[in-house]
């Protein structure tokens, strides 16, 4: 795992008491109107500008939704998070119990689904409403880490009147998002949060780590799961007699023959037994199998796709749609993804990998990471994405659906290009 770049809420060698009292004169001069004495931080301005269109009142005191026991165990079902835990608690909890912090995760809705850790700081998180069940999304309870970090969709730290909600100035928290590297889809957000005096600025880096950390675990299990699909997959093909392929739920290959060899295939949303198109192979055959899925290519000429809906009405769940004469494909995509194929929607003419790396990170010179990131979209989908210049192919009508409402949160590279 790389090194990230963590912006610390907390300068180093700065006085936190002093810093707190000029972060609460700028958040005072940017609610009133008046001049900043200095300008927040980025990812902050950014919050609080949302939190301004939300209409969020800085003195609420409203309890923000809970859920019920049934609808909590639910939820923790379905986030994907669980198999997680071990790791989080194991390498944060002891942590934040010695330094004064609560352990917090929450879901990809915002919704606090576990907290542990030092008993008189949950005492006092209960008065603030931090509970579990608790919706901690920006929209409910203002910025603040854990709500931020769903947007921002990197690690966040807040720090005292950086909060928008004067009630949580006298807090300070640390969240990172954990990710499910079977396909992306973002899981969920892991905090450390506790009383401001307890503010340190390598909290974010510790975070961060150790959620990195769980996702390389639940890495680990995965390649597990899917060597143990393989064991069942090469007895499989062999009594096939023809090309096919054994993949798991989440289109992971496990074994092929007959075909070329690939990593992962694209698989449709919802997907059932039965005949569907898939881009990597045209008409197939579907039928499950213990843990995945038996993939035959019919044979059969594959109609070619002539409309493609790239919906990013939901920042958190992007989808593509392909419609054919054989009938229609949704497949969610990862944001990275989806903002590559909004700019391309947006540029029928196409990019260059120079000019892509521009668009998507500001930088001219990332077209490594492009290339990568447009050579498995090429992959998945390449009857209807073309190269030299990347671009969508000219036969294919291309629809954006993007949200109407102007509040509406996107992925922030997205945002200029889909508001403007």
């Amino acid at each position: 795992m790389g090194q990230r770049d963590l912006e610390a809420a907390l300068p180093a060698g700065v006085d936190p008491r002093r810093y707190a009292r000029v972060l609460a004169q700028v958040h005072e001069a940017a609610l009133s109107g008046k001049a900043l004495p200095s300008r927040p931080r980025a990812v902050i301005g950014a919050s609080w500008q949302r939190m301004r269109r939300f209409g969020m009142d800085p003195d609420s005191r409203a309890a923000a939704p809970v859920l019920t026991f049934e609808e909590l165990e639910a939820r923790r079902r379905a986030s994907g998070l669980a198999e997680a835990l071990p790791t989080l608690r194991s390498g944060l909890i002891s942590l934040a119990e010695q330094a004064a912090h609560i352990m917090v995760i929450a879901d990809a809705g915002g919704a606090v689904l576990w907290r542990d850790g030092s008993a008189a700081v949950r005492r006092r998180a209960d008065g603030l409403g931090f509970v579990e069940g608790v919706d901690w999304q920006e929209e409910s309870v203002g910025t603040n880490a854990i709500g931020t970090a769903l947007v921002a969709r990197s690690p966040v730290q807040v720090y005292s009147a950086e909060h928008y909600v004067r009630a949580q100035h006298s807090w300070t928290c640390a969240a990172a998002p954990l990710h499910d590297p079977r396909d992306g889809r973002l899981l969920g957000v892991v905090d450390l949060s506790g009383p401001a005096s307890t503010v340190h600025a390598t909290t974010l880096a510790l975070v961060d780590a150790v959620t990195r950390l769980a996702e390389s675990q639940l890495r680990t299990t995965h390649l597990t799961e899917l060597e143990r699909l393989r064991g069942f997959a090469v007895p499989v093909l062999a009594k096939v007699g023809g090309p096919a392929v054994v993949a798991d739920e989440h289109g992971w290959v496990a074994a092929a023959a007959g075909l070329a060899p690939v990593d992962r295939i694209a698989l449709p949303t919802g997907l059932a037994p039965g005949r569907v198109w898939l881009p990597a192979y045209g008409n197939c055959a579907v039928e499950p199998v213990p843990g995945g899925w038996l993939i035959r290519p019919t044979g059969n000429e594959a109609a070619p796709p002539t409309r493609v809906v790239l919906d990013v009405r939901s920042p958190r769940e992007p989808e593509l749609t392909v419609s054919s004469a054989a009938g229609t494909w949704t497949h969610r995509l990862s944001p990275r993804h989806a903002e590559m194929l909004y700019v391309l929607a947006s540029r029928r003419d196409g990019r260059s990998a120079s000019e892509l790396s521009a668009d998507l990170f500001g930088d001219a010179g990332r077209t490594v990471t492009v290339r990568a990131e447009m050579s498995r979209l090429r992959r998945h989908f390449g009857g209807i994405l073309g190269a030299k210049p990347y671009r969508f192919a000219d036969d294919v009508e291309v629809v954006v659906r993007r949200p109407s409402a102007p509040e509406a949160v996107l992925p922030h590279s997205l945002a200029p290009a889909i508001r403007g």
